[in-house]
């Protein structure tokens, strides 16, 4: 990766008043500009057009809409190497934000081409099942439970690693999980007094006894 590749998201209030496609990308089968969107930085707004789909080369989104009284809930965080932006309509039923600095290459969505459609099914299958799983999650476990299933989660992604990283804040893993952000905070304190987990930093978390997180998210 060179400094030449990447390139900040355009603005998107002037691209939309010229009337140009906010998110330009390569044809399909060409490697698409790396875009830098720096944390808090939308990626796509509910209502818009659905132009292109993205993958994240570094970083993390997250994808959440809000409720009538304000209210955010996530509904899923997509980190390096995933795909995103699939959906049925030919509007955005989400927002996507970047959740700390994070590069994206755009793809244009359409027209899609025989073997692209087949690449894009086994990821789309992959986000429906995620999202079923933390249906059950936020519907049969306790606050301490979805910490453990949240945290097993991001190291099942991350390659089944012992120590991984949380590229997101602990608002938005509050938001993820339908707890309050004192909640999440008391939760990692309770699994670090117990000895099952080490906080590195407050974006790094070690697992001292795994086990102890998969027993208690199957109990």
């Amino acid at each position: 990766m060179t400094i030449a590749e990447l390139s900040l998201p355009p603005n998107r209030s002037d691209d939309r008043h010229r009337g140009a496609d906010p998110h330009p990308a390569t044809p399909a089968g060409n490697l698409p500009t790396l875009m830098l969107f720096p944390a808090g930085t939308e990626i796509y707004v509910q209502g818009e057009k659905c132009r292109n789909f993205y993958q994240v080369e570094f970083g993390a989104v997250r994808v959440h809409r809000l409720s009538a009284d304000g209210r955010r809930q996530i509904l899923a965080f997509h980190l390096a190497g995933e795909t995103f932006g699939l959906e049925p309509s030919q509007t955005h039923h989400f927002f996507a934000e970047a959740t700390c600095a994070t590069g994206i290459r755009v793809r244009r969505a359409a027209p899609m081409q025989d073997h692209a459609a087949e690449d894009l099914l086994p990821m789309a299958l992959t986000g429906l099942v995620r999202a079923q799983e933390h249906l059950l999650v936020l519907g049969r476990q306790n606050s301490l439970e979805r910490v453990a299933a949240f945290l097993l989660e991001m190291s099942e992604r991350q390659g089944g690693l012992s120590e991984v990283e949380l590229p997101m804040s602990r608002m938005d893993i509050a938001d993820y999980l339908g707890l309050t952000i004192e909640t999440v905070s008391r939760s990692f304190s309770k699994l670090r007094q117990k000895g099952i987990i080490r906080l590195s930093s407050m974006r790094s978390v070690e697992f001292v006894r795994p086990q102890s997180l998969c027993d208690m998210v199957a109990g």
